[in-house]
C-alpha cells in the first residue's frame, strides 16, 4: 500500500474559473520606494541572479545583470524610477523592466518600503 505525500498532489487544475486563487495584493506603484524582501536571497550569476524566497520556498531567476542591479538599487533610491536610472536602464527598456518589477512585487520578491 502506497502512502501519498502531500507534495505529490496534482499541481494542475482543469478549472476554468478565472477568479480562483488568492486575491491580488496591492498594485505595484513605481513612484513608491521598494526593497528586496528580507525573506529573499539573491545569488548573482553571469545571466542575472538566482532568487530564493524562504517564505514560499520558490526558486526563480532574474534574467539580466541589469535587473539584478535594479533590484539591489531599490533599497537606496527614493522610488523605482530612480533605481532604474541608478542601474543604467535605458529609457526605451524601462517599460519592460517595470513589467518585470511588477511581477517581482506580485510574487513577494520585492516589497514596498515604509
Amino acid at each position: 500500500m502506497w502512502k501519498r505525500c502531500p507534495s505529490t498532489a496534482c499541481a494542475v487544475s482543469t478549472s476554468t474559473d478565472q477568479d480562483a486563487g488568492p486575491a491580488p495584493g496591492p498594485a505595484f506603484d513605481p513612484d513608491r520606494p521598494y526593497r528586496c524582501s528580507p525573506s529573499v536571497a539573491l545569488r548573482p550569476e553571469p545571466f542575472g541572479a538566482l532568487v530564493y524566497h524562504f517564505g514560499t520556498r520558490k526558486l526563480s531567476f532574474l534574467k539580466t545583470p541589469q535587473l539584478l542591479s535594479t533590484v539591489q538599487a531599490l533599497a537606496d533610491q527614493p522610488d523605482v524610477h530612480a533605481a532604474l536610472a541608478a542601474a543604467g536602464v535605458a529609457a526605451d527598456q524601462r517599460p519592460a523592466y517595470l513589467r518585470a518589477l511588477a511581477g517581482l512585487a506580485a510574487s513577494g520578491t520585492i516589497e514596498e518600503r515604509t
